[in-house]
Order: structure tokens, then sequence, then C-alpha cells
């Protein structure tokens, strides 16, 4: 007898890009979180290790140590998306050779901020059928030891999924970008 499976919420947000704003950005909210937020708790520790640890930034603040946290990635860019016709096609497993991982076909669904994409991808296993899409295995290929991240899985249910995909929100800016200073 398997367990039942939780099923999560996406959305999928459409804004310019945070380092190149002339470009359009495909964000990832899960459950009303953003993916970006969902990984930085997922690699606090992780970081921590690493950033403290012989020669490490130690010295940073929290509030530095946060914005490295949900700054370790961006959104992901598709070339020449405007009809968004790309964007289904990457979520829904077909995405280009150089955003996926040729050994696992693991797929890029977070970008570095450099504009780089292999250069801090996160990677996930993305498993599609016709009821349901799977989200499983995060990892970030740069950091082996790390392993899988403490991350999902997260079940979609098919439908609900590819509304998502066929209706991402349109924002100004990027979600996580600091808010104007008021006067």
């Amino acid at each position: 007898m398997s367990l039942p499976t939780t099923t999560h919420r996406v959305e999928f947000v459409r804004h310019p890009h945070p380092g190149f704003p002339h470009l359009t950005a495909w964000g990832i909210r899960i459950d009303g979180t953003d993916l970006r937020a969902l990984v930085a708790e997922a690699t606090r520790e992780l970081w921590s290790q690493e950033l403290d640890g012989d020669g490490g930034r130690d010295d940073d603040t929290q509030e530095e140590r946060e914005a490295f946290l949900l700054g370790q990635h961006a959104p992901l860019h598709l070339e020449d998306d405007a009809d968004g016709a790309l964007a289904r096609a990457h979520f829904l497993g077909d995405a280009p050779q150089h955003l996926r991982d040729h050994n696992t076909g693991a797929l890029c669904l977070l970008s570095c901020p450099c504009g780089i994409d292999a250069c801090w991808p996160l990677l996930a296993s993305v498993r599609v059928t016709p009821t349901e899409v799977t989200w499983s295995a995060f990892h970030q290929p740069h950091r082996k030891q790390w392993g899988e991240l403490p991350l999902g899985p997260y079940v979609f249910p098919r439908p609900a999924y590819d509304e998502a995909l066929a209706t991402p929100t349109h924002l100004d800016q990027d979600p996580l970008a600091a808010a104007p200073a008021e006067d």
C-alpha cells in the first residue's frame, strides 16, 4: 500500500530578469513561497558550515548572510520566449541540452544571478505523467558533497500545473528585489 501523496501548488511568474532587465525571467512559487526562499532555507546549514569553516566569511552580518542565501540563484531566463512556449516545454521536461544535466537528465529550475545558467544552477528531477508533475532530487552540481538538498519532493496535479504554465503571473520586478526606500 502506498502512502498518500501530498500535492502542492505551483505558480510561475514572469518579470524582468533581476540582473538583465531587458530580458524576461521565469520565477517559481511553490505553495505561495518563492523557490529561492525555499532553497535558501534548504542550504542555510550547508552554507554555514562552508562559510564559517577555515578561511570562511564569518565576519558577515546576519543581514548580509540572508541576502547571500536569497541571492544565490536567479529566476530562469529562456532565450526568445515571448509567447512562453519554451518555458512550457522546459518545465514539462523538454529542456534544452544546456539546461539539463547530461548524466541524470535533471533540469535547471533556477539560474545563476550572473546570467550564465551553468555557473550556479539549481537542478531537479522532473517527472511528468498525464495526472501529475513531480519535482525531486534537488541538487547543486557544483557542490557534490552537499548531496540531495532537503527540498521536496513536490507533486503538482497536472491540470493545475499546465494552467499555471499557460497563465503565468506577470510582475513589474523580481518579487525578491529590494523595495524602494520610502522618504
